[in-house]
């Protein structure tokens, strides 16, 4: 009430401020006593409006804090009660806890045992690929395993039973069904799949493995060699009969590991730089050996033709030319004939040899260059340890792998051009060997019809 008799002094005198303020601009006196009258009025009419809506408010504010303690007094009471039967409600488990262990009696070790065996076949079976021809197997035991306090029935103890039973019968069984299957692209399609025992999954990608998390059959991240996924599809297309095929007796475990198998291509790229410079001298090597050797027996085979037809030599082959000079200087003496042979020998050799040198080198390079990537990839090995230890290997694949690969590349590209180049000097020899026995027959007969 104070407040308000305040706030009407503060609004009179505000009224009378404004009442003076006009009174200033006044002409006359009657019209300032008229202003004063009508702002009196009002302000007394705001005055007493404010005064309304102020009691109006208490009244509401006081109605409202009735409310409130109303309700507080109402939960507090539903909360006595409610904690008072949360008090009874445990005091009645506690009662039929005790109960149940007495009328359990001496089952309750039963109960538990069998509790364990679910959660056994639980693990089992969730992962079994059985579950992909018979899905939805795994609830029961999820549910049955779980359930701490309550008591399995017969039926329960039957189904759990038949779960088992169900697991072992069909790990001797070979069958085949259809199944959604994922493929690597990502899309899926409905397949017909062999199923081994509880060892594998046979489709048409080959192994197939079963996924529990989702509850999907997916192939191979990546399959096994050749010959051991060619099996499988004979097994695929089969009928009847005996058919040999591979099975993985852990049950996925070996499979699995093949995801991390190097495959051929891997190994080669290991050997980096090295590996590549190897290559490239082996297919240099063996370009040249096969043309020396298409080359070298061309001109065997001219040879052999030139052999049979002395009397008219071609320049087109080694002994054709040999026989020209023979027969532009056989009116010399011996030692001369023998000198002009000997010269056009000597130019024949450099064609004959051509090329053929050069395999040699780069059979004595290649292991030479296996040994420099051994060297590499050890340093890179030491140099990983001394960064990062030994607790991982498999950071230290990558160089051990250069160091073996790189060695395994010297030798196997040796192997071909060391056998290149012995069978292309050897066609060498022959044909050299032919111009020097032809050359000594040319000499021979010569010296003799001069002692004639």
């Amino acid at each position: 009430m104070k407040t308000t008799i305040k706030t009407l002094v503060a609004a009179a005198a505000i009224a009378c401020i404004s009442s003076v303020a006009q009174a200033q601009q006044s002409t006359t006196l009657q019209e300032l006593l008229k202003k004063v009258e009508q702002s009196a009025t009002a302000q007394s009419r705001e005055n007493q409006q404010r005064e309304a809506e102020f009691k109006r408010d208490r009244d509401q504010q006081a109605r409202l804090l009735r409310e409130a303690k109303a309700a507080l007094a109402a939960e507090q009471a539903r909360g006595d009660r409610l904690a008072a039967q949360f008090a009874a409600n445990e005091q009645t488990l506690i009662d039929k806890d005790a109960e149940l262990e007495a009328a359990k009696g001496d089952l309750g070790e039963m109960f538990g045992v069998v509790r364990q065996a679910s959660a056994d076949a639980y693990g089992r079976i969730s992962t079994s690929i059985v579950s992909a021809q018979y899905p939805g197997r795994d609830a029961f035991l999820a549910e049955m395993s779980n359930d701490a306090k309550g008591l399995p029935n017969i039926q329960e103890l039957r189904q759990l039973w038949l779960s088992l039973q169900t697991e072992m019968t069909a790990s001797g069984q070979v069958e085949k069904f259809e199944v959604e299957v994922l493929n690597l692209e990502g899309g899926k399609s409905v397949q017909e799949v062999i199923r081994i025992g509880t060892f594998n999954l046979i489709g048409e990608q080959g192994y197939l493995v079963y996924n529990d998390d989702d509850n999907t059959v997916e192939p191979l991240g990546r399959q096994p060699d050749g010959f051991q996924v060619s099996t499988t599809q004979d097994l695929l297309s089969a009928s009847s009969g005996l058919i040999p095929v591979y099975v993985d007796p852990s049950r996925g475990t070996i499979l699995n590991l093949f995801k991390q198998k190097a495959t051929w291509s891997e190994r080669y790229h290991a050997g980096a730089e090295v590996g590549y410079t190897i290559t490239a001298m082996l297919i240099i090597g063996l370009l040249i050996g096969l043309y020396k050797f298409v080359t070298l027996n061309a001109s065997g085979a001219k040879m052999k033709s030139q052999l049979k037809n002395i009397d008219d030599p071609s320049e087109k082959n080694p002994l054709g030319r040999i026989l020209t000079v023979y027969q532009d200087n056989r009116e010399a003496d011996v030692e001369t004939l023998e000198l002009k042979l000997d010269e056009a020998i000597l130019r024949e050799l450099p064609r004959i040899d051509a090329g053929v040198n050069i395999i040699k080198i780069f059979a004595a390079i290649a292991p030479l260059l296996g040994l420099l990537g051994t060297v590499l990839g050890m340093i890179e090995t030491f140099q990983q340890i001394t960064l990062f230890g030994t607790g991982d290997p498999r950071i230290m694949a990558g160089s051990i792998s250069m160091a073996l690969v790189t060695t395994a590349q010297g030798i196997i590209a040796a192997l071909p051009l060391i056998l290149v180049h012995s069978v292309v000097a050897s066609k060498a020899k022959s044909i050299v060997h032919v111009l020097d026995e032809q050359t000594a027959g040319f000499i021979a007969a010569k010296a003799e019809s001069e002692r004639v």
